[in-house]
């Protein structure tokens, strides 16, 4: 997957990701985004859709879910080296 996003950041400057796999983990599903301009540091974001059935990507706060969706998706990374 080459797919590419922009989003702001916390200072409202937007940045540049490509979009490394998106999977599904339980009742919910998750990108894994990787910085354009550090390509070193991934982030791992809940997708989720708000009102107007808009698709949001949203930051996992319960540490309990964050590793559940490092872990599956370490698993994914081993699955494509096979």
């Amino acid at each position: 997957m080459e797919d590419r996003i922009v989003l702001l950041d916390e200072r409202g400057k937007k940045e540049e990701f490509e979009i490394s796999v998106t999977f599904g983990l339980d009742d919910s599903n998750y990108a894994v985004l990787f910085p354009m301009d550090n390509e070193n540091e991934a982030y791992i974001l809940r997708m989720e859709y708000d009102d107007n059935g808009d698709l949001i990507l949203v930051g996992i706060e319960d540490d309990g879910e964050l590793n559940d969706a490092i872990l599956a998706y370490e698993s994914i990374l081993k699955e494509s080296i096979k």
